[in-house]
């Protein structure tokens, strides 16, 4: 029997750029991300600067990137965080999953669980991992 492969690497943390809303931290996928396409894909992306209007892995905007990474898939969502709201089904709180799209007025980004997302946030901070800071979002839940 040939010997059973190394356990995989720790997680690398670094601290990536802060707001005034909030810190942002660059991760790599937590091992409960492996299995969620969605996550899988968007972790790559982690560090990724904010252009506004951005749509691809040079710089990406929240839809952009939304956009993008559910394109992957095969998932075709509009440009617009806006419209991307009403691509799926909206889900409560208590029902989101990782993977489904968190949204609220003007912006939107890939709920990670925990009160977590991934996103592009704003102009000066890279494409992280950082809490929800908005009181009440929605949870879309979009199928290919």
């Amino acid at each position: 029997k040939p010997p059973p492969p190394p356990p995989p690497p720790a997680p690398v943390v670094r601290q990536a750029a802060s707001s005034s809303r909030t810190a942002v931290r660059t991760v790599a996928p937590p091992p409960s991300v492996s299995g969620n396409a969605v996550l899988e894909i968007a972790y790559r992306y982690i560090g990724v600067p904010y252009v506004w209007g951005g749509t691809t892995p040079a710089g990406f905007d929240c839809s952009g990137f939304t956009q993008y990474v559910f394109a992957k898939l095969g998932i075709y969502l509009p440009r617009t965080s806006s419209a991307q709201r009403y691509a799926g089904t909206v889900v409560s709180a208590a029902d989101a999953r990782p993977g489904d799209l968190m949204w609220y007025p003007g912006h939107i980004g890939i709920y990670v669980g925990g009160g977590q997302y991934i996103g592009a946030r704003e102009p000066g901070v890279p494409l992280g991992v950082g809490p929800i800071y908005h009181s009440s979002p929605t949870f879309i839940r979009v199928r290919g």
